[in-house]
């Protein structure tokens, strides 16, 4: 039993050190990855998701928030 107390102990401390940069940041190339990134996430986001946000708002779920908005608007 003491040795699984020594061993949720240690992951603590472990856990509560600060964790070094990774190397391409302290180098000073991280952030043309990170922009590379950011860009390739976006376009593939926006590919996918572009045409299902674009479809209209259904009228029930319009009659829906109307009927909220006029609920909580006069209370």
């Amino acid at each position: 039993m003491a040795a699984m107390d020594m061993d949720s102990s240690d992951s603590r401390k472990a856990s509560s050190k600060p964790r070094p940069a990774p190397a391409t940041q302290a180098e000073g190339g991280g952030r043309a990855s990170e922009d590379a990134f950011g860009l390739w996430l976006q376009r593939g986001l926006h590919q996918l998701y572009d045409s299902v946000a674009n479809e209209p708002i259904p009228d029930e779920l319009l009659r829906l928030i109307e009927a909220d908005k006029d609920r909580k608007g006069g209370a």
